[in-house]
């Protein structure tokens, strides 16, 4: 195993804490608001995810220590954009990993999964939000919170 190796592992690990200790920060101040109790749970299976790869291939998982890292935004408007560029941030990082992971596709398999889930559904509900303007509104995300929503 290289050192690349681990280095990609606990990137992508430290990344999906923090999004997740982020939307719980935002879950907490502002109550079970979507997209974020969807999201929440998303970046928990991710994490999950990655874990497999750990345990292959000799890597410590690393503590999380995001959940005292992470303040709230101030209105669900600014929670959105956050989630908006935390995703788009994800997406770009996921993209250099997979350069460094080419001799190992059962990794890039996993990080293509992630970073599919993150720019094909977490994105878009992100970017929902903020064209409500923060409002909870109503149909298509009322509808979808029950169905694959957030991978």
């Amino acid at each position: 195993m290289s050192e690349t190796l681990s280095a990609v592992l606990l990137e992508a690990i430290n990344d999906e804490y923090k999004a997740r200790a982020t939307y719980r920060q935002i879950i907490s101040k502002f109550g079970e608001i979507r997209p974020f109790i969807n999201i929440v749970e998303a970046e928990s299976r991710h994490i999950e995810a990655l874990l497999p790869l750990f345990d292959k291939y000799g890597v410590a998982v690393p503590e999380d220590h995001w959940n005292s890292r992470i303040e709230a935004p101030q209105s669900i408007l600014e929670a959105c954009r956050v989630g908006v560029d935390a995703e788009n941030k994800n997406a770009e990082m996921y993209d250099r990993l997979l350069k460094l992971t080419v001799d190992y596709p059962d990794v890039q398999r996993v990080l293509m999964q992630l970073q599919r889930a993150s720019t094909e559904n977490h994105l878009p509900a992100f970017q929902r939000c903020v064209e409500r303007g923060g409002s909870q509104g109503q149909g298509r995300g009322q509808q979808r919170r029950h169905g694959r929503y957030a991978e």
